[in-house]
């Protein structure tokens, strides 16, 4: 019966929805509209004061760089070229839209020729000359003029050099009111000798006055407006952000020709094209803000950048979509909720039809039930078949653990018949299965009814034969759950015990000689030591080494080696006693094991007898050869001979057995070559350390003394050697140093440090530096620069948070490559500080040609500051310098709060020591972090030292 269709019209009620949903929605979108009009004049107002404030502290530094340059001619007279030139290089490297400094000198007509003349000697051809009509054409006769005397750089900027600027009208009037007011005065826009493109630049001086207070002339610096808009905003983070458009204009007035930079241009100013509700938004913001510095006035003209409609509408474009949307629906649900009573009849009908579809499918489940119930059955006979073609046996216990069943020719596989296991339990048939822990464990799980998977027993079979069987089982209830037993699989796994064992004697022995290996020479010897213990009978162990094995190699190849080397086995066991253990340590080395018995005490007549037996004369092909032996005999027990250092010890007499000639035995005591001994096995645990993972880093934070806070830590390797135990750097580090191992070993280091802070950083922990040290090697290896890249790609870490510790012996033998090096680094954007800075070759030019961001002060200097007037005044000296070159400042070994307050009050940056706490484990770090524990924290508590 075909449905009706329902009429459908629409309601008073939902057309009263409609339109008050309607109303209701313009009126909430106007007003959002509204508020984020406001918004966005809020943002537009204070991106527009940082932006310039960050143009004003530009401007600002651009004149405290003048007025550092100023002070070095009012603390040094005369100040030579070399000096100027020293001084003011790193300040150019720091200060790039820093075009020149210059130094205008004050010179009498009668001292022109003496003044071109030292010109000439500095760059020839040089003489004095003006601006001209934009040309540079030689000074007229004049009574006094004020020429460019200093240029750095000098590169670039030649033009300038000997320019008499007394006739330039702009740096005239800039110089009067610098001279007049006794501080730094700025002029408009110049056009510059050296540099014909006519970038924006103005230039900044400063008097210069001679001790009886004598004008001697002025210092100047000539800035790039652009680079230094650039750099400023970069600095600030505003560069790339094109939010609000930028326009720099020198002076008051707002002209074309007076702007000297734009973070625009035309096209990015165009208006976006009308959107839907432009007439919702109000017109553009516009604002002017103006600054003088150095009596130069500066205008900042901001505009927002245009954007389409919905970029700053769209909380009211949605409302005003979602409101009508919402509207429409609610409308339709009045409509729809007018018209269901009309529904009833035809849902009646509809299910009704439903039900009658429910019966047939009922009919149709039944008739599925019956095909599973056939296909379970077919699908149990395939199993059965399964089992009785696979190599295992299907079996069932019943409730007192005796075999019922037994299927999948059980007989022919596992050799047993069937009549002597049904009727009887397992623990029954295998007697033994008890008495290990493997038998124990299964009968706990049977006796929990618990299932159990490849329990392993041997047996023997119908043939008296022993042959190995691995069986699983899985318990059975009833549908009460009651216990009902067991049943389960079984395979003969004979053929896989076999291949097992010949593994394992494979893997213990030595393939070529057959004799014990490494593996199963340590068992061995761990025996030996427990029988010397209980029965308070010596054990000796013997180290042998071939003395002309590697001429036998190297004359007539390896086949003769091997040859050497098996009969130099069989004599070995056939001059000891069968309880004697021989093994093959490696190459050319043996290790007997001797015990001594009741009847058969140890004598030095068993080492001869050895050697005799190896000196005897060996067929090679037609030749016969003579090799000899050198001996270690090693103790236990014997003073200073520890059970697990035995084999070392042998091998200490055998090298000492080597260097007394060859050809005879020695037995180790303490005193043999002790440094030597300390060195080799420092060496040989080196070269293993890294890929054993022995090397872990303590921490040791650094604090901001200002703040009280964690800002960094410096990290100190450690070495946990599994015999040595906690090995100190004072040990090992010249060791890998003198090896080359600390290139690899630092290589490891700043890898794990960088990857622990990132760790850390991501755990929300703080932005903290961390600083690693670079050794000798490490410096003058060729792949240092990549290997720091790839390690900042590979962690992830930012480069600001690497600090890279050096000390000044590192770089002072080759200054000029070592510079070059460093800038390459800084380039790479880490951090670069001195280690122990006072201590070694310390430079002031050297310190103002490296870019170095850190001074460490070393700790000798800070023991002693607040007993040693010496001491102290260095360590003021060192902060008041570092602070010059704006260099930050960390004292390391701070110990105690006198030493702690004298820094504070000396203006110290940072400090590191005991008196905040030890170089810690990762894991307490981290936990120090957690606490986010201060220097504010521990003031109110006496200050320990931690060990």
């Amino acid at each position: 019966m075909p449905r009706r269709r329902l009429q459908l019209s629409l309601t008073l009620a939902a057309a009263l929805t409609l339109g008050g949903g309607l109303v209701t929605t313009a009126v909430l979108t106007f007003a959002v509209n509204q508020l984020e009009i406001d918004n966005k004049s809020l943002a537009f107002e204070q991106g527009t004061n940082v932006r310039v404030a960050a143009l004003r502290q530009g401007m600002d530094e651009a004149v405290e760089v003048l007025n550092v340059t100023n002070q070095l001619f009012a603390t040094v007279q005369p100040v030579t070229r070399a000096q100027f030139h020293d001084f003011t290089t790193p300040l150019l490297l720091r200060n790039p839209f820093v075009k020149a400094f210059n130094f205008h000198r004050v010179v009498e007509d009668s001292g022109r020729a003496a003044f071109e003349a030292e010109l000439q000697r500095v760059r020839p051809g040089s003489i004095l000359r003006e601006m001209r009509d934009g040309r540079l054409v030689p000074a007229p006769r004049r009574a006094r003029y004020h020429v460019v005397d200093y240029l750095e750089p000098m590169l670039g900027n030649e033009p300038a050099f000997g320019l008499n600027i007394s006739e330039n009208g702009e740096v005239a009037r800039a110089v009067a009111r610098a001279h007049a007011s006794g501080r730094a005065a700025a002029t408009g826009l110049l056009r510059l000798a050296q540099d014909p493109t006519g970038k924006p630049s103005f230039q900044v001086v400063m008097p210069v006055y001679g001790p009886e207070g004598r004008l001697l002339g002025d210092t100047a610096a000539i800035v790039e407006v652009p680079s230094l808009a650039r750099s400023t905003l970069a600095r600030a983070g505003l560069l790339e952000d094109r939010s609000i458009l930028l326009k720099l204009y020198i002076g008051a007035q707002t002209v074309p020709g007076a702007v000297v930079y734009a973070n625009h241009d035309a096209t990015e100013a165009a208006a976006p094209a009308p959107a839907p509700l432009r007439w919702l938004a109000r017109p553009g913001a516009r604002a002017l803000e103006r600054f003088v510095v150095a009596g130069q006035t500066w205008t900042v003209e901001a505009v927002p950048t245009p954007k389409p409609y919905l970029a700053d509408h769209l909380a009211s474009t949605l409302l005003l979509a979602g409101g009508a949307l919402s509207t429409l629906l609610l409308a339709a649900f009045v409509q729809a909720a007018g018209q269901r009573a009309r529904k009833v009849q035809e849902l009646v009908r509809e299910r009704t039809a439903d039900l009658k579809l429910t019966n047939q499918r009922l009919v149709d489940d039944v008739l599925a039930r019956k095909r599973t119930e056939k296909a379970l059955q077919e699908s149990e006979q395939r199993f059965r078949q399964l089992v009785a073609m696979s190599s295992d046996w299907y079996w069932e216990q019943d409730e007192q653990l005796r075999f019922v069943a037994m299927t999948g020719h059980f007989a022919e596989k596992s050799g047993i018949a069937v009549e002597r296991i049904l009727g009887r339990t397992r623990a029954e048939l295998i007697g033994s299965l008890a008495d290990s822990d493997t038998g124990r464990e299964h009968f706990a799980a049977i006796a929990a009814r618990e299932p159990f998977r490849n329990l392993e027993y041997r047996a023997l079979d119908d043939n008296g034969e022993e042959r190995w069987y691995c069986v699983s089982g899985q318990p059975i209830f009833d549908e009460n759950g009651r216990f009902t037993g067991y049943r389960g699989t079984g395979s003969d796994i004979t053929a896989r015990k076999i291949t097992e064992q010949r593994v394992h004697h494979v893997a213990q022995h030595d393939v070529l000689t057959g004799l014990p290996n490494r593996s199963l020479l340590q068992d061995r010897l761990e025996q030996a030591v427990a029988y010397a213990n209980r029965s308070g009978h010596p054990v000796w162990v013997m180290l042998i080494d071939l003395d002309r094995f590697k001429f036998v190699n190297d004359s007539m190849g390896h086949k003769a080696g091997d040859v050497l080397l098996m009969t130099v086995a069989a004599r070995l066991r056939g001059s000891l006693r069968d309880t004697d253990t021989v093994a093959r340590l490696s190459g050319d080395e043996f290790v007997v094991i001797l015990s001594q018995h009741e009847d058969q005490p140890l004598t030095s007549d068993i080492v001869q007898r050895v050697m005799d037996s190896v000196a005897q004369p060996v067929m090679l092909g037609p030749k016969e050869f003579f090799v000899t032996c050198s001996i270690g005999v090693a103790a236990y027990p014997s003073d200073g001979t520890p059970a697990d250092s035995l084999i070392e010890h042998a091998d200490i007499a055998m090298y000492r057995a080597k260097k007394l000639g060859r050809n005879n035995f020695q037995f180790y005591t303490p005193a043999m070559n002790e440094e030597s001994l300390e060195r080799v096995r420092i060496e040989s645990a080196l070269r293993n350390a890294l890929v054993r993972n022995e090397f872990v880093l303590h921490y040791q934070p650094q604090v901001d003394l200002q703040t009280g806070r964690i800002v960094g830590m410096e990290a100190l390797i450690r070495w946990k050697h599994p015999e040595l135990g906690m090995v100190p750097p004072t040990r090992f580090i010249g060791v890998a140093e003198d090896t080359g191992l600390i290139v690899p070993i630092g290589a490891w280091v700043m890898r794990t440090a960088c990857a622990q802070n990132k760790a850390w950083q991501d755990a929300g922990l703080g932005h903290l530096r961390v600083a690693v040290n670079l050794s000798a090697r490490q410096f003058s290896a060729t792949e240092l620069l990549p290997s720091i890249e790839q390690v900042l790609e590979d962690t992830g870490l930012d480069p600001s948070c690497l600090e890279l510790e050096l000390t000044e012996s590192l770089f002072m033998s080759d200054v000029t490559p070592a510079v070059d090096l460093l800038h390459r680094m800084k380039s790479l954007g880490v951090k670069l500080s001195i280690d122990d800075f006072g201590t070694g070759y310390s430079s002031f030019s050297y310190l103002s040609r490296f870019p170095i961001d850190v001074l460490k002060i070393d700790r000798s200097f800070v023991n002693d500051i607040t007993i040693d007037a010496n001491d102290a005044a260095i360590v003021a000296s060192i902060i008041a310098l570092a602070h010059n070159l704006r260099l930050s400042v960390i004292a390391e070994g701070v110990e105690t709060a006198e030493q702690l307050d004298y820094l504070r009050h000396q203006g110290c940056d940072e400090m590191q020591g005991y008196y905040f706490s030890r170089p810690l484990p990762a894991h307490e770090f981290e936990q120090l972090l957690r606490q986010r524990r201060g220097l504010g924290a521990l003031e109110d508590e006496p200050q320990v030292a931690v060990a």
